[in-house]
């Protein structure tokens, strides 16, 4: 399994980059591998709000549908337009142009209480 050391995890299996203030989300290698096959994902709206532990959007595979939920709190500034067409870019590339939405965070310090790359491979290696 793919667990880049740069980013911080979710137990729901949502990974997270944070530059400058801006959380960029998506789900993780695992997540796409239990799914199968990404066939539909729906993201909020520019500009629409966040919670950290709600969902802000689905994503739909062959065998299910799943809720996405927010590894932080804040403001969706981008949404990624190109899974409208290539939904499956999540499977080929979690964690590259299969990124999902950018948010400018409302609380940095939510950041805290995810996991570290190590903490995340324990949890689904269990």
């Amino acid at each position: 399994m793919n667990v880049p050391g740069n980013l911080r995890y979710t137990e729901d299996h949502e990974w997270v980059l944070v530059e400058n203030g801006v959380a960029t989300i998506g789900i993780t290698d695992y997540a796409q591998s239990e799914l199968g096959d990404i066939v539909f994902v729906e993201l909020p709206e520019q500009e629409a709000e966040t919670a950290q532990g709600e969902p802000f959007g689905t994503i739909e595979a062959v065998k299910a549908v799943s809720d996405l939920i927010a590894p932080v709190s804040g403001e969706v500034t981008e949404i990624n337009e190109a899974l409208d067409d290539e939904p499956e870019a999540v499977n080929s590339d979690p964690y590259g142009t299969g990124w999902m939405i950018k948010v400018k965070m409302s609380d940095e310090s939510e950041v805290d209480s995810l996991l570290s790359p190590e903490k995340y491979l324990e949890m689904i290696d269990n």
